[in-house]
């Protein structure tokens, strides 16, 4: 179960854009929410199919699937729309293709409307490739226009393209919207991975004056950095205006990256404080734990917190921590497993490793790398444990080192994430292939876009061998 609870947490699943999410307020899926669910059986997919059954479940307490779910595949037009096949040219970057399989759908299908994280996907692609475009053609008012049309192109998990709107805006003769966007960056961006690339970008052409008002921001934003932005001050305020030295090979900023990626570009808080009203609870004696764990591990999260606000024991703390954690909610779940492991095993035996494991889960769930790993080493983790949580931070310290451009140190951490997890994600084997080239090692470099781009065509593995070649 643990291992679903991650999965769901971290969003590892490939097919998580698919499922899409349900509206909280519904209580029975309707045709559109069961999409997901035919695709899967289409597909004869039975762990898919099963998960899917869970998520309908939870999120449609009303709805129950049908004793033979082969029933589904039977809707009252006797007709579906195939979208693996729409998916599939999204993912060609055959954008007009898939808007007329969509509208073709449309019209064959009663009924049928593609679903909104499709839509959003294929604008948002359509968006990037229009932007790329312009940038490439040294089009500064194309660019920005595109940029101002679509806000999405501007997340942390695409920073490459705020500074490229930040090298247009330079090139259209306006310093300060150039500035504008560098401090925006900073302040949606805190993570230091990305706070040293967006300063020293900017050093490029900020006085001395601003880009020490740039670092104030930066230490505003993540004040567990201080130490690196004031080494990074230091270096890059004793030659301000003098540009960062570019990589050998253009970083790839791939748009299906996967969400731990995703999560290493977004916001990264501060440790969480302790929670002081919760060092006195008694061990027992709150009568809802039955209902809150059977909720738990029915995986029926929101109704588990609801079930259990304000714990009045430890034992509801620390079954509440895990149902915060898979509803998304790692800073809650982080102060409950901080106060159930100071209990050590008063509650059974293993719990306070258990709780050190959801603790370092909760961390590293929230970009805070270093903190997981200090939480996972304060007990004798199961191997299983053990292996998950070195998997993660093996994962994010790959991408954190990628990002700051420490190439070989990239590698190292992927190659290490390859022995513990006995594979390696497609999109850290794009990554470390950028790392071998960013690094002078250009024939292993196109020897891995070569390997991959068998495996599946993409235009990153096209993008990455024309690099290589």
């Amino acid at each position: 179960m643990l291992m679903n609870v991650l999965f769901r947490a971290l969003g590892l699943c490939a097919f998580t854009f698919i499922l899409g999410a349900a509206t909280a307020t519904a209580q029975t899926a309707g045709p559109d929410d069961l999409l997901a669910l035919r695709y899967y059986l289409q597909q004869n997919d039975r762990p898919a199919t099963q998960a899917e059954l869970r998520r309908l479940r939870i999120a449609f307490p009303d709805w129950r699937p049908p004793a033979d779910l082969g029933d589904l595949l039977d809707p009252v037009s006797g007709q579906t729309v195939d979208e693996a096949a729409i998916w599939r040219q999204i993912e060609r970057r055959e954008f007009a293709a898939a808007r007329q399989l969509i509208e073709q759908g449309r019209q064959r299908v009663t009924g049928w409307t593609p679903p909104t994280e499709m839509l959003r996907v294929l604008e948002t692609n359509e968006a990037q490739d229009r932007f790329s475009a312009a940038v490439s053609a040294r089009n500064p008012t194309e660019a920005i226009a595109i940029a101002r049309r679509s806000p999405r192109l501007m997340s942390c998990e695409r920073i490459n393209n705020a500074w490229l709107l930040a090298d247009m805006y330079v090139l259209a003769d306006q310093k300060a919207l150039a500035l504008a966007t560098y401090r925006n960056t900073i302040q949606s961006c805190p993570t230091y991975a990305q706070l040293q690339p967006t300063l020293e970008k900017s050093s490029a052409i900020a006085s001395r004056t601003e880009l020490r008002d740039l670092f104030s921001v930066a230490r505003s934003v993540n004040s567990g950095a201080h130490p690196q932005l004031e080494q990074l001050e230091a270096r890059l305020t004793g030659g301000a205006g003098i540009p960062a030295p570019q990589a050998a090979a253009p970083t790839p900023a791939p748009t299906s990256a996967a969400p731990t990626v995703a999560a290493l570009q977004a916001a990264a808080p501060a440790p969480v404080a302790r929670a002081p009203l919760q060092r006195d609870l008694p061990l027992r004696g709150d009568g809802r734990i039955n209902d809150v764990r059977r909720l738990k591990e029915q995986e029926q999260f929101a109704r588990c917190l609801a079930a259990s606000q304000s714990p009045r024991s430890l034992e509801v703390l620390y079954e509440r921590s895990w149902c915060a954690f898979s509803h998304k909610r790692p800073t809650e779940a982080i102060v409950g497993f901080q106060t159930v492991a100071r209990a050590g095993d008063a509650l059974g035996p293993n719990v306070r490793r258990d709780a050190h494991y959801g603790l370092a889960l909760a961390y590293l769930a929230m970009n805070m790398t270093e903190h997981g790993a200090r939480a996972a080493s304060q007990v004798r983790l199961e191997d299983g444990q053990r292996r998950e949580l070195e998997a993660i931070i093996l994962d994010q310290r790959g991408v954190r080192a990628f990002l700051s451009k420490d190439f070989r140190q990239a590698i190292g951490y992927f190659d290490a994430y390859e022995q513990v997890a006995g594979t390696l994600r497609r999109d850290l084997a794009i990554m470390r292939a950028y790392a071998y080239l960013n690094s002078g090692q250009r024939p292993t470099a196109r020897a891995e876009f070569e390997r991959l781009h068998a495996q599946l065509a993409t235009s990153e593995t096209r993008k990455g061998l024309d690099a290589a070649r």
